[in-house]
């Protein structure tokens, strides 16, 4: 049974009322988005690939402005963007912009994917988005000279999986997905949860607290959920709630996760879902590093340049603490 909570849709027309999603759920079980972020074209440095023409994804490929000497190989970076599992694409201004800075910043090949957005396609669709994004990354290894051109200038060996809030998620499912899979060449060197989503029937203490919060307040989270999770299932599904949820197959492949960076702020209602998921994954024996700052609201690095800095920062570090050492799973 669903257990069904009071999220501000209005019954006659199906809008969000008062809700800065600014949606409307339409009689077909279909969204309209009413604002969203502008799209923008790929430039010089960044290209589309279609990923399932069946299921219009695609990846969209970032490369460095800066192109290191030949003789350097690039590490990889899969990125899942956020919203929430309803709105925006790969393709939105702040995660294009974002993937550019990045791949500047951190001298890293992004592979950033476009994939299936709620409720027109609930979960787990947008996990196996994510798990063809990385069978295409692996194809495209095991083709040698005749990989996309692109892909000639990296090094398939150290590949790196990042996500944030929605993307965060994702990665730890898709990570769950392909824990068994032979992806060789490529090599999962790190996973990397930014302000990951994740949520509960029972609120955590963060979520109380701050449950009127400007960007995540916990009636808009409710909503999130009962239009991205399947069907008759609630907050606690394992989608949502891995912690109370995960069974023995689930626990068991969490062991086999490469190293894991787990970020997020004092001011994100989802921060200590974040820290539940980061000791679970230490339970199973993943070498978990975290960076909590106390400071901070979710997405906050989409809008504030410093803490946008930090993250980068951060993220480097761990790219290249993982490249110096021997994989830490057989991801």
């Amino acid at each position: 049974m669903i257990k069904r909570v009071s999220v501000p849709i209005d019954r006659e027309t199906g809008a969000c009322k008062g809700c800065f999603l600014n949606i409307t759920l339409n009689s077909d079980g279909s969204l309209t988005r009413h604002r969203d972020f502008p799209k923008l074209p790929p430039t010089e440095h960044s290209k589309d690939i279609p990923l399932n023409p069946n299921n219009k994804t695609f990846i969209r490929l970032f490369k460095p402005r800066n192109i290191p000497p030949p003789e350097t190989k690039l590490p990889i970076l899969i990125y899942f963007h956020g919203g929430g599992f309803i709105l925006y694409s790969a393709a939105s201004a702040p995660f294009h912009e974002s993937c550019t800075k990045m791949a500047d910043r951190l001298q890293t090949m992004i592979l950033s994917v476009e994939y299936r957005l709620s409720p027109e396609h609930r979960l787990p669709a947008a996990y196996d988005d994510g798990v063809d994004a990385i069978s295409w990354l692996r194809d495209q290894a095991r083709n040698g000279g005749d990989c996309d051109t692109w892909l000639s200038d990296v090094d398939f060996s150290r590949c790196f999986v990042m996500g944030s809030s929605s993307g965060g998620n994702i990665v730890y499912s898709v990570a769950l997905r392909v824990a068994e899979t032979d992806l060789s060449p490529v090599k999962i060197r790190g996973l990397i949860m930014n302000q990951a989503f994740f949520g509960g029937v029972e609120p955590s203490d963060s979520e109380s607290r701050l449950k009127d919060d400007r960007i995540c307040p916990l009636t808009a989270t409710h909503l999130l959920w009962s239009l991205c999770l399947p069907h008759g299932v609630d907050r606690d599904h394992v989608y949502s709630n891995p912690i109370k949820s995960s069974g023995a197959e689930e626990r068991e492949k969490m062991g086999r996760f490469p190293s894991t960076l787990i970020n997020g702020y004092g001011g994100d209602p989802l921060v200590d879902r974040q820290r539940d998921v980061a000791e679970m994954l230490k339970a199973r024996g993943v070498h978990v590093e975290t960076r909590f700052d106390k400071d901070g609201f979710h997405a906050c690095e989409l809008f504030d340049e410093n803490k946008a800095k930090a993250l980068y920062d951060t993220v480097e570090g761990f790219i290249k603490s993982c490249s110096m050492t021997a994989p830490s799973s057989n991801m």
